[in-house]
């Protein structure tokens, strides 16, 4: 295969973005149809929610391949290399299963409009799944969940992880809508676990949970977990006990996350998937999910976190102000125009001292003219730098070694800062 077949792939595949966001499950329908329904040959974990869905996704395609599993991973967006998207036992796909597999997409009828970028890179993933004779597939959501491409598999188990207002314009405009829309994956006798806390958001899942029979497993009710040191804590869950657990992930918030993972796990074993506590321990501690407060450097100390929105940015913020405190902090940020940008900005500068606005290169990106004029009443010591990995480096030339920098804002803009770290190598940390 020609490097100019993958990019030419790759072209037309970024060229389907003109097409926007659509929500709907016929022309997705009609794809896998004519691959001969591909996502019917293997089974699924199904998870929606806001915040949570890449880790947990990513936990558990690592404790099922530490059971002896073949297992496929669907995350979206990726930071370098949309290879990144479709994983099978931990690995992105390759360069030519990228272009075999949108070749067999692109072969087949469609429906009545072209499809979008997300609808055929679904259709991909599954495809190579199927190709490749995965077990099992872990599949994180697009956006919502009953509308949302993904929303065509019959899963052995549903993952709701925590709602908060986004995309109000797809999705609805309350946590309840918005909770009804990514409930929407919930399947007949399908078991449901959880992490929403909101009232209504509970209401929701409980009812339709209800008229679909199936099983809600619930945080804080069902099952429930306690820390025990930064990434160390024990689990008490609906059939298992499991103590001395260790998530490699950084972050409070990762432990809640395990709390999640580990109650899928048990819904598996309930239904017949054999997985031990050893596999679990062991997938918890290799799972690797980058962007997510990624350390990359020590001095001076470098993290990446996407915090692409607000319950993300608080998160992060909590994380630097526990772990950072009294430490010089750099925020190189830049954040899309759909999201909830000067509350997010407000939280992200809260631990730091200085800032360097950017912008990725996605056209969501919001225009840093704009970020200045918000980030002028919050912080006095700010700097605009077009380009990410430009920002990154300038960034790094003028911070002591004892002194931090964090890239966060978006994903994209992680992306853009991981592909300019792993062009630079270690040359970029010369200061």
């Amino acid at each position: 295969m020609s490097t100019n077949a993958y990019r030419e792939c790759l072209d037309a595949m970024f060229g389907m973005r003109r097409f926007g966001i659509i929500l709907g499950l016929d022309i997705i329908g009609n794809i896998l149809e004519g691959l001969g329904n591909p996502q019917d040959t293997f089974r699924a974990v199904h998870i929606a929610g806001t915040n949570g869905k890449g880790s947990i996704a990513s936990a558990l395609a690592t404790i099922l391949q530490q059971a002896g599993y073949r297992v496929g991973l669907y995350t979206s967006p990726h930071l370098i290399k949309f290879n990144e998207r479709i994983c099978v036992n931990s690995l992105p796909i390759a360069d030519e299963d990228v272009v075999a597999s949108w070749e067999a997409v692109k072969a087949v009828h469609h429906g009545d409009r072209e499809p979008t970028f997300f609808e055929f890179s679904t259709a991909m993933a599954f495809h190579e799944f199927g190709r490749q004779g995965v077990d099992y597939a872990v599949i994180e959501t697009g956006m919502g969940g009953r509308m949302d491409a993904t929303n065509v598999v019959s899963p052995d188990a549903t993952v709701i992880t925590n709602i908060s207002l986004e995309h109000k314009n797809y999705l609805g405009g309350t946590i309840a809508a918005i909770t009804g829309e990514k409930a929407g994956i919930i399947k007949p006798g399908v078991p449901v676990v959880t992490g929403v806390t909101q009232k209504a958001a509970k209401e929701v899942v409980e009812t339709l949970a209800a008229e679909n029979s199936a099983p809600v497993y619930l945080k804080g009710r069902d099952f429930r977990v306690r820390r025990n040191g930064q990434n160390k804590f024990s689990y008490w869950g609906f059939e298992h006990t499991w103590t001395g657990m260790q998530t490699g992930l950084i972050g409070s918030h990762q432990v809640e996350n395990a709390s999640l993972t580990l109650a899928t796990c048990e819904a598996l074993i309930h239904g017949g998937a054999e997985i031990s506590r050893e596999n679990i321990q062991a997938g918890l501690i290799l799972n690797n999910w980058p962007g997510r407060l990624e350390v990359v450097s020590q001095k001076p100390f470098v993290i990446l976190d996407g915090a692409h929105n607000l319950m993300a940015a608080r998160s992060l913020s909590r994380f630097l102000q526990d772990n950072l405190a009294g430490r010089p902090i750099t925020m190189v940020a830049g954040i899309l125009d759909d999201k909830p940008y000067e509350a997010i900005l407000k939280d992200l500068l809260a631990p730091c001292e200085r800032l360097i606005i950017t912008r990725p290169k996605i056209d969501r990106s919001l225009p840093t003219a704009i970020l200045r004029e918000v980030a002028a009443s919050l912080i006095a010591d700010i700097e605009v730098i077009e380009d990410v990995g430009d920002a990154l480096r300038h960034a790094l030339a003028t911070v002591k070694p004892d002194d931090a920098v964090c890239v966060a804002g978006s994903l994209y803009v992680v992306g853009e800062a991981k592909a300019a770290l792993e062009k630079a190598g270690d040359s970029l940390f010369q200061i």
